[in-house]
Protein backbone atom coordinates (compact mmCIF):
# COMPACT_ATOMS: atom_id res chain seq x y z
CA UNK A 1 0.00 0.00 0.00
CA UNK A 2 1.39 3.38 -1.01
CA UNK A 3 0.39 6.49 0.90
CA UNK A 4 0.90 9.79 -0.93
CA UNK A 5 3.35 12.27 0.53
CA UNK A 6 1.60 15.37 1.88
CA UNK A 7 2.89 18.88 1.24
CA UNK A 8 4.11 19.39 4.85
CA UNK A 9 5.94 16.05 4.71
CA UNK A 10 7.62 17.02 1.44
CA UNK A 11 8.52 20.44 2.81
CA UNK A 12 10.18 18.76 5.79
CA UNK A 13 11.98 16.36 3.48
CA UNK A 14 13.29 19.16 1.23
CA UNK A 15 14.39 21.13 4.28
CA UNK A 16 16.41 18.27 5.76
CA UNK A 17 17.46 16.29 2.68
CA UNK A 18 21.01 17.61 2.42
CA UNK A 19 21.90 18.04 6.08
CA UNK A 20 20.29 15.13 7.96
CA UNK A 21 20.54 11.37 7.81
CA UNK A 22 17.54 9.22 6.92
CA UNK A 23 17.20 8.18 10.55
CA UNK A 24 17.14 11.82 11.66
CA UNK A 25 14.53 12.70 9.02
CA UNK A 26 12.35 9.76 10.12
CA UNK A 27 12.60 10.90 13.73
CA UNK A 28 11.65 14.49 12.85
CA UNK A 29 8.73 13.36 10.72
CA UNK A 30 7.52 11.13 13.56
CA UNK A 31 7.70 14.06 16.00
CA UNK A 32 5.54 16.05 13.60
CA UNK A 33 2.94 13.30 13.52
CA UNK A 34 3.82 11.49 10.27
CA UNK A 35 4.67 7.82 9.97
CA UNK A 36 7.20 7.01 7.28
CA UNK A 37 9.69 4.17 7.33
CA UNK A 38 13.36 4.80 6.70
CA UNK A 39 13.03 2.82 3.46
CA UNK A 40 10.16 5.05 2.29
CA UNK A 41 12.22 8.15 3.06
CA UNK A 42 15.27 6.75 1.24
CA UNK A 43 13.15 5.87 -1.80
CA UNK A 44 11.59 9.34 -1.89
CA UNK A 45 14.97 11.04 -1.58
CA UNK A 46 16.28 8.86 -4.39
CA UNK A 47 13.25 9.70 -6.56
CA UNK A 48 13.80 13.41 -5.93
CA UNK A 49 17.47 13.17 -6.91
CA UNK A 50 18.95 13.71 -3.47
CA UNK A 51 21.80 11.74 -2.04
CA UNK A 52 20.84 9.45 0.81
CA UNK A 53 24.14 10.39 2.43
CA UNK A 54 23.95 13.96 3.77
CA UNK A 55 27.20 15.44 2.61
CA UNK A 56 27.39 18.98 1.42
CA UNK A 57 30.28 18.03 -0.85
CA UNK A 58 28.03 16.36 -3.46
CA UNK A 59 25.65 17.89 -5.96
CA UNK A 60 23.06 16.44 -8.27
CA UNK A 61 22.93 17.59 -11.90
CA UNK A 62 19.67 19.42 -11.20
CA UNK A 63 21.22 21.34 -8.28
CA UNK A 64 24.16 22.41 -10.44
CA UNK A 65 21.85 23.37 -13.31
CA UNK A 66 19.59 25.40 -11.03
CA UNK A 67 22.53 27.40 -9.69
CA UNK A 68 24.10 27.92 -13.11
CA UNK A 69 20.76 28.83 -14.73
CA UNK A 70 21.04 26.11 -17.37
CA UNK A 71 18.81 23.14 -18.08
CA UNK A 72 19.57 19.97 -16.12
CA UNK A 73 19.97 18.02 -19.35
CA UNK A 74 22.88 20.32 -20.21
CA UNK A 75 24.75 19.29 -17.07
CA UNK A 76 23.84 15.65 -17.68
CA UNK A 77 25.22 16.03 -21.22
CA UNK A 78 28.50 17.37 -19.81
CA UNK A 79 28.70 14.30 -17.57
CA UNK A 80 27.89 11.84 -20.36
CA UNK A 81 30.49 13.45 -22.63
CA UNK A 82 33.07 12.95 -19.89
CA UNK A 83 33.73 16.66 -19.47
CA UNK A 84 32.42 16.66 -15.90
CA UNK A 85 33.32 13.73 -13.68
CA UNK A 86 30.39 12.26 -11.74
CA UNK A 87 29.18 9.10 -10.07
CA UNK A 88 26.07 7.44 -11.48
CA UNK A 89 23.28 6.99 -8.91
CA UNK A 90 20.62 5.57 -11.23
CA UNK A 91 19.84 5.56 -14.95
CA UNK A 92 19.53 9.36 -15.18
CA UNK A 93 20.85 10.72 -11.86
CA UNK A 94 24.47 11.62 -11.28
CA UNK A 95 26.27 12.84 -8.17
CA UNK A 96 29.09 15.37 -8.73
CA UNK A 97 31.72 16.02 -6.10
CA UNK A 98 32.69 19.59 -5.33
CA UNK A 99 36.31 18.86 -6.26
CA UNK A 100 35.34 17.55 -9.71
CA UNK A 101 33.14 20.59 -10.30
CA UNK A 102 36.05 22.85 -9.35
CA UNK A 103 38.31 21.09 -11.86
CA UNK A 104 35.63 21.44 -14.52
CA UNK A 105 35.42 25.21 -14.00
CA UNK A 106 39.21 25.60 -13.94
CA UNK A 107 39.80 23.76 -17.23
CA UNK A 108 36.65 23.86 -19.38
CA UNK A 109 36.69 22.45 -22.88
CA UNK A 110 37.24 24.89 -25.73
CA UNK A 111 33.71 24.33 -27.07
CA UNK A 112 32.02 25.49 -23.82
CA UNK A 113 34.66 27.91 -22.54
CA UNK A 114 32.59 31.01 -23.45
CA UNK A 115 29.52 29.57 -21.75
CA UNK A 116 31.49 28.82 -18.57
CA UNK A 117 33.12 32.27 -18.62
CA UNK A 118 29.65 33.88 -18.76
CA UNK A 119 28.63 32.26 -15.46
CA UNK A 120 28.59 34.55 -12.44
CA UNK A 121 31.82 33.99 -10.44
CA UNK A 122 29.90 34.23 -7.14
CA UNK A 123 27.76 31.24 -8.15
CA UNK A 124 30.89 29.25 -9.01
CA UNK A 125 32.42 30.13 -5.63
CA UNK A 126 29.20 29.09 -3.92
CA UNK A 127 29.24 25.69 -5.63
CA UNK A 128 32.90 24.82 -5.23
CA UNK A 129 33.44 26.42 -1.84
Amino acid sequence: MCIRWSEPELATLYEMAETHTIKQIAFRLKRRGYTRTELAIANKLYALGYSTRPTLDNYSCSEIAKNLCVHSTTVTYWVRQGWLKAKKRCCSCYQVKSWDLKQFFKNPLQSIRKRIAAIDPQVVRYLVG
